[in-house]
Order: C-alpha cells, then structure tokens, then sequence
C-alpha cells in the first residue's frame, strides 16, 4: 500500500523557544505512517531557502518519496507559532511563501494517482483533483480540521472517502453534525474531541473512542495529524473501525509527548 499526501506544507517556526520542524498536516501524517514501514510520498512545493532543505532533509531522513516536491524559487511557507499555557499551538502569523501558487505539475498529478490513499486538507490548491484522483482509484482522506460549513464542506465531502473534522469538545450536536457531513457520501466520517476522544460513523452505528492519557504533554501540535495516521494505518491493516479508532488514540497519545508531531 502507497499513501500520498499532496498539498500544503511548511516550516512551523518557534522564535521563542529557538525550536523549528517541517510540518503539513499530510506531512505529519505520512511521517507517521513511514515510521511504520508504510510508503509514502510528498507532493507538495517548498523553496529554494534553508527551509526548502529542511522538508526535503525530513523527506530523505524518513524515508518518503520527496521526486514531486516542487522546488521553486522564493521563500518556503512559515507559521510562526509560539505555546500558550505551555504546550497548546498559538499562531502568530503565516508568510505563505512559494506555497501561496502552488500548482501541482500534470506528471505530479499522474505520480499522485499510482497511490492507494491520498491524503489532502482544505488549503493544499487541490480540491479540484479529487475527482480525478478518485477515479483513478485512490481513496482520499480529507482534514477538514475545523471546518465546518457544509455550504464548502458538501462539494468536498461528495470526493471523499475518509473525512476528519476537529472540535474542541464533545457536544449533542456532533452526531448530527456527522450523519450530515455522512449522506454528501464519505465512507467514513469521524471527529475528534481534545481531551474527550473521538467519534466516527459509518451510516448505521456511532464508535465512541476515549483518549490515551498521556504521562507528559510537551506539545499538543501533531495531535490531529497523528491521530488520522493511526487511522489510516488501521485501515491499512485492515482493521475495523473501532481498531482504527484505537489505533489512532494511541498514535496521538505518543506524538503530544514530543515537541515534533512525528
């Protein structure tokens, strides 16, 4: 099984702590999923700075296909983050760099679709491909994060096989909210709760997941983007969804307790 994350990347950067790592929420992700054994490939853009290095260093020290990383002329995108409370993500400001044109080529369209899964969020340029992408066979995994207009959401959803959406906590509205995003026809729609866990649907049942207490937090970044690895390699594996489910809680458990989200 190949899986391919396609779309945005950068450099999240903490001047305060004198702290950096190349990040995307498909790059954690198939970070994720190679330090499991899983192949994986980058399709993405960065630029011809230091930190275009940096990705394609992450991409080469793990192993991932990085031969469609568009190397462009121009910064690569930054987020300067700083932690609030010690260890929550607070966003200072994003310098879009090469990412803010980014146009995946046609031979890294056509390279995307030798991959049995395909992972993208709202903000990679790609949405457009997804039809293609599913045609060719590929079952895409969608980030939604927090996203949660269904006005956007619905076009999306009708091209996704494996949506995730974030909230930052459970409420009555959530199993509505899923059976909504469920019938524009996903597979599978699953939401993420913080400290409260996680939930998907299926079309017929709820699977209720709890968290895996971490023994230290140092860094809650990742959390998200580490628990959709999990997923996904329970998929892989062919497991049900509440070993999806698990298997993502414990992933996410294991990456809030390093400052990197891999």
């Amino acid at each position: 099984m190949k899986v391919a994350a396609i779309g945005f990347s950068c450099i999240d950067v903490y001047q305060n702590l004198d702290k950096q790592y190349a990040t995307g929420n498909g790059i954690d992700c198939i970070v994720n999923l190679a330090k499991r054994g899983i192949q994986t490939s980058a399709i993405t853009t960065v630029g011809t700075d230091l930190y275009g290095k940096e990705m394609l260093d992450l991409c080469k020290e793990y192993e991932i296909d990085s031969s469609h990383i568009q190397v462009n002329e121009g910064d690569t995108s930054v987020f300067y983050m700083t932690l609030k409370n010690g260890t929550d993500r607070f966003h200072i400001k994003n310098v879009p760099g090469v990412m803010e044109n980014y146009t995946p080529t046609r031979e890294d369209i056509e390279f995307t679709k030798t991959h049995d899964y395909v992972h993208t969020d709202m903000y990679g340029h790609v949405l457009h491909l997804l039809p293609e992408f599913r045609e060719a066979g590929c079952k895409i995994i969608l980030d939604f994060s927090l996203n949660k207009d269904f006005d956007v959401l619905g076009p999306v959803l009708r091209n996704t096989n494996y949506g995730f959406f974030s909230f930052e906590k459970y409420d009555d509205t959530i199993q509505d909210f899923l059976k909504k995003a469920y019938s524009y026809g996903p597979d599978i729609v699953t939401a993420t709760f913080g400290e409260e866990g996680s939930m998907s649907y299926d079309g017929s049942t709820f699977y209720r997941q709890e968290i895996y207490p971490a023994a230290e937090i140092v860094n809650t970044v990742g959390a998200g983007d580490s628990f959709i690895s999990g997923f996904v390699y329970g998929l892989i594996q062919g497991m049900d969804i509440p070993g999806c489910l698990d298997c993502g809680a414990r992933t996410s458990s294991e990456i809030v307790q390093k400052f990197n989200p891999y």
